[in-house]
Protein backbone atom coordinates (compact mmCIF):
# COMPACT_ATOMS: atom_id res chain seq x y z
CA UNK A 1 0.00 0.00 0.00
CA UNK A 2 2.83 2.81 1.37
CA UNK A 3 4.95 1.52 -2.23
CA UNK A 4 2.07 1.94 -4.30
CA UNK A 5 1.29 5.31 -2.43
CA UNK A 6 5.09 6.48 -2.95
CA UNK A 7 5.43 5.31 -6.74
CA UNK A 8 1.87 7.17 -7.67
CA UNK A 9 3.01 10.65 -5.92
CA UNK A 10 6.25 10.52 -7.10
CA UNK A 11 5.90 12.65 -10.27
CA UNK A 12 3.70 14.73 -8.92
CA UNK A 13 6.03 15.69 -5.97
CA UNK A 14 8.66 16.31 -8.41
CA UNK A 15 7.43 19.00 -10.27
CA UNK A 16 5.26 20.47 -7.06
CA UNK A 17 8.55 21.04 -5.02
CA UNK A 18 10.43 22.20 -8.58
CA UNK A 19 7.52 24.62 -8.96
CA UNK A 20 7.60 26.10 -5.09
CA UNK A 21 11.73 25.68 -4.39
CA UNK A 22 12.83 28.86 -5.94
CA UNK A 23 10.06 31.07 -4.16
CA UNK A 24 11.25 29.41 -1.07
CA UNK A 25 14.57 29.61 -1.61
CA UNK A 26 15.06 26.22 -1.23
CA UNK A 27 16.16 22.99 -3.16
CA UNK A 28 13.44 21.24 -4.92
CA UNK A 29 15.27 18.03 -3.51
CA UNK A 30 15.08 19.46 0.25
CA UNK A 31 11.28 19.94 -0.09
CA UNK A 32 10.33 16.62 -1.61
CA UNK A 33 12.31 14.99 1.30
CA UNK A 34 10.27 17.33 4.13
CA UNK A 35 6.75 16.12 2.66
CA UNK A 36 8.26 12.44 2.34
CA UNK A 37 9.25 12.45 5.61
CA UNK A 38 5.70 14.04 6.67
CA UNK A 39 3.65 11.73 4.75
CA UNK A 40 5.46 8.67 6.46
CA UNK A 41 5.25 10.44 10.04
CA UNK A 42 0.81 10.37 9.01
CA UNK A 43 0.78 7.11 7.59
CA UNK A 44 2.78 6.25 10.93
CA UNK A 45 0.21 7.78 13.00
CA UNK A 46 -3.30 7.64 10.96
CA UNK A 47 -4.04 6.32 7.79
CA UNK A 48 -3.08 7.62 4.37
CA UNK A 49 -4.71 10.98 3.52
CA UNK A 50 -8.49 10.69 1.71
CA UNK A 51 -6.98 12.83 -1.20
CA UNK A 52 -3.56 11.94 -1.70
CA UNK A 53 -2.89 14.52 -4.21
CA UNK A 54 -4.56 17.37 -2.46
CA UNK A 55 -3.03 16.97 0.68
CA UNK A 56 0.59 16.38 -1.10
CA UNK A 57 0.03 19.77 -2.72
CA UNK A 58 -0.71 21.26 0.54
CA UNK A 59 1.64 20.01 2.32
CA UNK A 60 4.98 20.85 -0.35
CA UNK A 61 3.35 24.74 0.00
CA UNK A 62 3.21 24.33 3.92
CA UNK A 63 6.74 23.30 3.46
CA UNK A 64 7.98 25.77 1.33
CA UNK A 65 6.35 28.43 3.79
CA UNK A 66 8.28 26.50 7.29
CA UNK A 67 11.85 26.82 4.04
CA UNK A 68 10.84 30.86 3.08
CA UNK A 69 10.00 31.92 7.36
CA UNK A 70 13.22 29.76 8.46
CA UNK A 71 15.46 31.53 5.35
CA UNK A 72 14.06 35.02 6.53
CA UNK A 73 15.33 34.54 10.71
CA UNK A 74 18.75 32.77 9.53
CA UNK A 75 21.52 34.79 8.72
CA UNK A 76 24.52 34.28 6.85
CA UNK A 77 27.95 34.26 9.01
CA UNK A 78 29.49 38.09 8.59
CA UNK A 79 32.58 35.81 8.19
CA UNK A 80 33.63 32.07 7.32
CA UNK A 81 34.06 30.34 10.32
CA UNK A 82 37.31 29.47 11.81
CA UNK A 83 38.53 26.17 9.97
CA UNK A 84 38.62 23.67 12.87
CA UNK A 85 41.57 21.72 11.40
CA UNK A 86 40.47 19.29 9.02
CA UNK A 87 37.86 16.29 9.15
CA UNK A 88 38.12 13.99 11.94
CA UNK A 89 40.27 10.97 10.21
CA UNK A 90 42.96 13.80 9.85
CA UNK A 91 43.34 15.01 13.53
CA UNK A 92 43.35 11.06 14.06
CA UNK A 93 46.39 10.38 12.37
CA UNK A 94 48.06 13.91 13.58
CA UNK A 95 47.05 12.78 16.73
CA UNK A 96 48.91 9.02 16.06
CA UNK A 97 51.98 10.76 15.14
CA UNK A 98 52.13 13.38 17.77
CA UNK A 99 51.57 10.28 19.89
CA UNK A 100 54.53 8.29 18.17
CA UNK A 101 56.69 11.06 18.45
CA UNK A 102 56.81 11.45 21.73
CA UNK A 103 57.18 8.27 22.58
CA UNK A 104 60.30 7.62 20.02
CA UNK A 105 61.46 11.01 22.19
CA UNK A 106 61.04 9.09 25.39
CA UNK A 107 63.09 6.43 24.35
CA UNK A 108 66.46 8.74 23.62
CA UNK A 109 69.13 8.60 25.62
CA UNK A 110 70.77 11.14 27.78
CA UNK A 111 69.52 14.88 28.09
CA UNK A 112 67.47 14.06 25.36
CA UNK A 113 64.21 13.45 26.09
CA UNK A 114 64.29 16.47 28.39
CA UNK A 115 65.65 18.79 25.32
CA UNK A 116 63.05 17.74 22.60
CA UNK A 117 60.24 17.89 25.24
CA UNK A 118 61.41 21.49 25.34
CA UNK A 119 61.56 21.70 22.09
CA UNK A 120 58.20 20.68 20.91
CA UNK A 121 56.49 22.51 24.15
CA UNK A 122 53.45 24.58 23.13
CA UNK A 123 55.07 27.36 25.34
CA UNK A 124 57.40 27.85 22.54
CA UNK A 125 60.00 28.38 24.19
CA UNK A 126 63.38 30.13 23.47
CA UNK A 127 66.82 28.74 23.43
CA UNK A 128 67.88 31.14 26.35
CA UNK A 129 64.63 29.37 28.35
CA UNK A 130 65.11 26.09 27.46
CA UNK A 131 69.41 26.50 28.13
CA UNK A 132 68.27 27.83 31.50
CA UNK A 133 65.38 25.11 32.18
CA UNK A 134 67.96 22.45 31.42
CA UNK A 135 71.01 23.78 33.23
CA UNK A 136 73.48 23.95 29.90
CA UNK A 137 74.57 26.58 28.17
CA UNK A 138 73.04 28.43 25.12
CA UNK A 139 76.49 28.14 23.14
CA UNK A 140 75.90 24.13 23.79
CA UNK A 141 72.34 24.08 22.91
CA UNK A 142 72.53 23.62 19.15
CA UNK A 143 74.72 21.24 18.64
CA UNK A 144 73.33 18.90 21.60
CA UNK A 145 69.88 19.59 19.44
CA UNK A 146 71.15 18.20 16.15
CA UNK A 147 73.04 15.07 18.34
CA UNK A 148 69.32 14.62 19.39
CA UNK A 149 67.78 14.90 16.03
CA UNK A 150 70.03 12.45 14.70
CA UNK A 151 69.20 10.44 17.53
CA UNK A 152 65.79 10.72 17.17
CA UNK A 153 65.83 9.99 12.80
CA UNK A 154 67.61 6.46 13.50
CA UNK A 155 64.91 5.77 15.85
CA UNK A 156 61.92 6.61 13.69
CA UNK A 157 63.62 5.47 10.49
CA UNK A 158 62.87 1.28 11.00
CA UNK A 159 59.15 2.72 12.18
CA UNK A 160 58.42 4.81 9.29
CA UNK A 161 60.05 2.37 6.44
CA UNK A 162 57.75 -0.60 8.06
CA UNK A 163 54.59 1.42 7.28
Amino acid sequence: MTHDLVTALRPLLTAEASAEAYAAGTEPGDLEQAVWLRLLERLDADRPPVDPEEWLRRAVRSEARRSRRASRLERPYALEPVDDGGDPEELALAAARGRALRAAVRRLPGRCPRLMEALLSPKDLTYREIAGELGISQGSLGPERSRCLGCLRRLLTPEVAAR
